[in-house]
């Protein structure tokens, strides 16, 4: 319940409490998001710690979230390889909001090669990479 203010933490227990098969499958999604969410899980231990989450996915599948357990295991093993590396795709992010934001500016723009220019200089470009 992190991230929640006292009168939506307080709102939130007192619908758990009326609702038991709800809370379980609350704190069931609970304990998958915290497992997503470990910093410190590369490959070799999420695959030691992959029990907890297909016990999870198995209760899962006895319940009328059936779907969800058949989504959760189909994308299992992506899921899993997600932590063989801790790099990010950050950067690529970044320069994809920069083209956007420039092609909002350049819709005005009549010549390519001066948007193109425009593109390049904002994305830091050395001048190493053959034009295409």
């Amino acid at each position: 319940m992190t991230g929640l203010s006292t009168p939506q933490r307080e709102s939130l227990q007192r619908y758990l409490d009326d609702y038991p098969a709800l809370a379980a499958l609350y704190e069931a999604k609970q304990r998958y998001k915290r497992w997503l969410l470990l910093k410190n899980l590369r490959k070799k231990r999420a695959g030691q710690t992959l029990p907890e989450p297909m016990t999870l996915i198995e209760q899962l599948r006895h319940t009328p979230l059936r779907r969800l357990a058949r989504t959760l295991t189909s994308w299992l093993e992506p899921i899993v390889m997600m932590w063989r590396t801790n790099k990010s795709n950050g950067p690529t992010e970044g320069f994809h909001n920069k083209m956007e934001m420039m092609t909002r500016w350049a819709y005005e723009s009549r010549n390519f090669e001066n948007f193109r220019l425009r593109v390049l200089t904002h994305c830091r470009w050395d001048g190493m990479m053959n034009r295409v």
